[in-house]
């Protein structure tokens, strides 16, 4: 009965933020994701997220968005989310929601690194994620990096962990990188690096893209 619970709540939460996006994106007053004051600009854009599903659960209206504007996105997943030895099986699944979603396949890579493997109990050294990430960003001339906030959206440490990867990255790199983070309306924007602070009570909140800071 859990798991039933489990799931829907999920269902709900990415039900609530796909309403939240396309009820921000009408409204013409606000600052639009990727908007250039009505000029397009075709920008190169990294999602970066922690496993396999977490582009369909979190950021699939994201992604459709990107796409049906015209940006070249890439997807980067930190590990093939073997937590129960599914990870291969995910890892496919992964592929296969790119393909729905229009992404294409050469522009998405999946790590299986051992020190990022996937679990409530592993710690990702934010050192490493950083250089990970600043790689993919040279690789592709990245513009515009996407990605969690620091409560991980629903709590889970490895997404935390990512976020802080890349506010390290950001601070770090010399070069203008736009970011964005799918955040909670209540919460606070970016703030200073610390550990994984989520609870489930505060995933249960709306969701929203918040352009978060610009280096």
């Amino acid at each position: 009965m859990s798991w039933l619970v489990v799931v829907l709540s999920l269902i709900v939460l990415w039900i609530a933020s796909l309403c939240k996006i396309i009820h921000t994106l009408r409204l013409p007053s606000r600052t639009f994701l990727l908007s250039n004051g009505g000029a397009f600009c075709k920008k190169n854009v990294l999602l970066v997220v922690a496993h396999p599903d977490d582009e369909s659960m979190f950021f699939s209206p994201t992604i459709s968005y990107l796409i049906s504007r015209g940006h070249n996105l890439h997807i980067l997943c930190l590990s093939i989310g073997n937590a129960d030895g599914m990870g291969n099986a995910r890892k496919h699944e992964l592929y296969k929601a790119c393909a729905v979603l229009k992404v294409p396949v050469q522009q998405v890579n999946v790590l299986d690194h051992p020190e990022l493997q996937d679990g409530f109990g592993q710690i990702w050294d934010h050192n490493l994620l950083a250089k990970i990430i600043k790689d993919e960003v040279s690789s592709h001339e990245i513009d515009v990096i996407i990605t969690f906030d620091k409560y991980g959206v629903s709590g889970h440490c490895n997404h935390c962990d990512v976020h802080y990867g890349v506010h390290k990255l950001l601070h770090e790199n010399p070069r203008s990188i736009e970011a964005w983070e799918l955040s909670g309306i209540d919460r606070e924007e970016f703030g200073s690096c610390g550990g994984c602070s989520g609870s489930t009570k505060r995933c249960q909140r709306t969701n929203r893209l918040s352009h978060h800071w610009s280096m």
